[in-house]
């Protein structure tokens, strides 16, 4: 054999071994999350098209339901997580709590909801009581498997959390298209939406059988006080999509349906640059939940979402037009000279993100506080100083930036005075 043959074999032996190990390691996650959302976004879009806007308006407003009810099984994940990770000697402890609270808190939100069925179809317009029924159906699995996704990440088991990833959308799009060819209905399409959150869930209950020995216990694990801090992170992730959703409902009020509509465009290149790092938060936030140097790791994965989100704002602003075409197209033109602005607020709700997870890993109140801060002040300066696109952006974009900064500010002294006491 040659020695350029040799070179390239090599080459070729030290590309595949990097290659492995990044799948066999935590940026299986990112492939896995990638994903995800691309099966969620082809699921999505394809309803649009298959069923038509007035049926896809039905789904929508039922999809935004789950979106609010899923801040339990966010929180229920953030629980597990940071207990697991803060805590490894009472870990058989947490893994049974956690599950036990969850499958309780499931069958609540679940009966709440069906309680609640005929309000929700009369809110939503739905004009169908199994369709607004569904939504328990889905509330179900979908709240029990944030549990067993924190449990997982928790133990930094990043190989089935990657697969309950896979599972959370690939499902859902075969399922839910050979429903809505067979029958293209709202009901056909949220049915396959609720069935494909049992496929996590029963890989879940497999992953997890038997959960691990009873080890050490304590009472700060018990079902009281892991639903104490269940309800404290969730409240403040529903601060948090809160303050990242409200924006689009104080542009329907405050502007006309033609310029809210060229904000909503340009909030799908927000959203897809502030989705792109979300597998960073997933993998950081074990690590920030332990005592071992958290600033390091915040540091390192504000680094990554900053490094991901500022090559989108570059990209954006530099090819604006092509940009255009995944935000609706040349009806949006007059749009076009803000969507790097609309990046920058995707990044923006990217590092939030970073930063909440991060006051959820110490517990923060303060922190927490501040978020519904900036939610009632976007509400509040959007109602009486807006009345353009470019207006609205930039009340938005400044209580963000204004917020994460101060986050950022807290979440550093804190943790320096944190490694000080060690």
């Amino acid at each position: 054999m040659s020695t350029r043959a040799r070179d390239t074999t090599r080459a070729s032996t030290r590309l595949g071994a990097t290659v492995r190990t990044f799948l066999d390691s935590s940026g299986q996650i990112a492939v896995a999350m990638m994903l995800m959302n691309l099966a969620t976004y082809g699921f999505t879009m394809s309803a649009a098209r298959i069923i038509g806007p007035v049926a896809y308006g039905a789904f929508f407003a039922l999809m935004n339901l789950v979106l609010i009810v899923s801040v339990v099984m966010l929180g229920l994940q953030a629980t597990a997580a940071r207990r697991i990770s803060a805590d490894p000697t009472h870990v058989g402890q947490i893994e049974r709590e956690m599950l036990r609270v969850s499958i309780r808190a499931s069958l609540v939100l679940g009966g709440v909801l069906v309680l609640l069925a005929p309000v929700i179809n009369r809110l939503l317009d739905l004009d169908s009581l199994p369709t607004a029924l569904l939504a328990a159906v889905a509330a179900v699995p979908m709240t029990i498997t944030g549990a067993q996704m924190g449990i997982l990440q928790g133990e930094r088991r990043w190989r089935e959390l990657a697969v309950i990833y896979v599972l959370s959308g690939v499902p859902r799009l075969a399922v839910g298209l050979a429903l809505i060819w067979w029958e293209p209905t709202e009901f056909m399409a949220f049915l396959g939406v609720a069935i494909g959150y049992y496929a996590p869930f029963v890989y879940g209950l497999a992953v997890l059988r038997g959960t691990r020995e009873s080890g050490e216990t304590h009472e700060r694990h018990g079902f009281l006080p892991i639903i104490k801090e269940t309800v404290v992170n969730s409240q403040a992730l529903f601060a948090y999509f809160a303050l990242t959703n409200i924006d689009m409902l104080v542009g329907r009020s405050v502007l006309d349906s033609h310029d809210s509509g060229l904000y909503a465009a340009g909030l799908i290149v927000s959203r897809a640059v502030m989705f792109l790092p979300q597998f960073v938060v997933v993998i950081a936030f074990p690590s920030m939940s332990t005592s071992l140097n958290p600033r390091r790791t915040l540091v390192g994965s504000m680094a990554m979402v900053g490094s991901l989100g500022g090559a989108c704002v570059l990209a954006t602003a530099v090819a604006p037009d092509f940009v255009l075409l995944f935000a609706g197209g040349h009806e949006y033109d007059e749009v076009m000279g803000m969507l790097w602005l609309f990046a920058l607020l995707g990044t923006c709700m990217a590092l939030l993100q970073l930063l909440v997870y991060s006051v959820l890993a110490r517990q923060g109140v303060v922190s927490m506080l501040l978020v519904w801060v900036a939610l009632l002040a976007v509400v509040g300066f959007g109602a009486t100083v807006v009345s353009s696109v470019a207006e609205l952006l930039g009340v938005v974009l400044t209580v963000e930036l204004v917020l994460l900064a101060v986050l950022l500010a807290i979440s550093f002294v804190q943790l320096r005075e944190r490694a000080a006491a060690q």
